[in-house]
C-alpha cells in the first residue's frame, strides 16, 4: 500500500530562521549575508502584517512563502504582496506551491487585503506560469534602481 503524502502549512516562528534562510539562499542562488538576513527576519517575524509560512510534507520542510500587507495610497486600501516563494525542486508539481498559495491568500484576505501582488524575475518563466495558473495577471512592469553603484 502506497503512503499518502500530506502537505501541511504552518506559520514560521523565530526558531525557523535557519530553514527560511536556507530556502531564501536557494531561491536567490547565492549565500545571503547572514547579518542582513537576521536583521530583516528578526524585525519582520514580529510584524502582524507580515506572514512567513512553511510547507511541510510528512513533517519535512519543502517550501515557504512570505507575504507583506501594507496600506497603499494609490489603492486607498490594504494590498498584499508575496515577497518570496520557494519550493524545493524535487517537490515541485506536487501541489506544494498550490497549498502555499491558498494559505497565503487566506492570510491576506483575513487581514483585509483587497488584492495580492507578486514580482518575479524575467528569467523565472516557470514561476510566471505557476502564478498565472493561480490567477495572477501580468499587469505592471517593475523597474529597479540599485544604489550600490550610484555615485
Amino acid at each position: 500500500m502506497m503512503e499518502t503524502q500530506r502537505i501541511t502549512i504552518r506559520q514560521a516562528g523565530e526558531s525557523d530562521k535557519t530553514i527560511v534562510y536556507d530556502m531564501i539562499c536557494r531561491l536567490e542562488n547565492m549565500v545571503m549575508d547572514v547579518a542582513g538576513f537576521d536583521f530583516a527576519f528578526d524585525i519582520n517575524i514580529k510584524n502582524p502584517n507580515i506572514g512567513y509560512f512553511i510547507a511541510e510534507l510528512n513533517g519535512k520542510p519543502v517550501g515557504m512563502v512570505s507575504c507583506h500587507i501594507q496600506p497603499l495610497l494609490h489603492h486607498a486600501a490594504l494590498v498584499s504582496e508575496i515577497q518570496e516563494m520557494y519550493v524545493e525542486p524535487e517537490y515541485r508539481s506536487q501541489q506544494v506551491g498550490k497549498a502555499l498559495m491558498q494559505h497565503v491568500t487566506d492570510f491576506a484576505k483575513s487581514k483585509g487585503s483587497i488584492q495580492m501582488e507578486v514580482t518575479s524575475r524575467n528569467v523565472r518563466e516557470q514561476a510566471h506560469r505557476f502564478y498565472q495558473r493561480e490567477g495572477f495577471e501580468k499587469s505592471h512592469v517593475k523597474l529597479v534602481r540599485y544604489f550600490k553603484n550610484d555615485q
